[in-house]
């Protein structure tokens, strides 16, 4: 399943469709309430590889069992 999320979406955006990458983004140092700043610019901003991040995000998120469908 493609995610939902790139580099272009916001924090609060991410911890919406993907609560569990609220670890990951607390482990790097990332601000959550990043005021609608994408999480490349955060990244950056924070000396992080941004294609990095987002891979340890997919890892997280596939790490995740499916929830069964309604």
């Amino acid at each position: 399943m493609p995610m939902k999320c790139e580099l272009h979406d916001s924090l609060p955006d991410w911890i919406i469709e993907y609560p569990e990458t609220q670890t990951v983004f607390r482990e790097l140092g990332l601000d959550e309430s990043c005021g609608g700043k994408s999480l490349e610019y955060l990244c950056r901003q924070q000396g992080l590889v941004p294609e990095d991040v987002l891979h340890r995000l997919q890892q997280v998120i596939n790490e995740q069992p499916d929830e069964p469908a309604p």
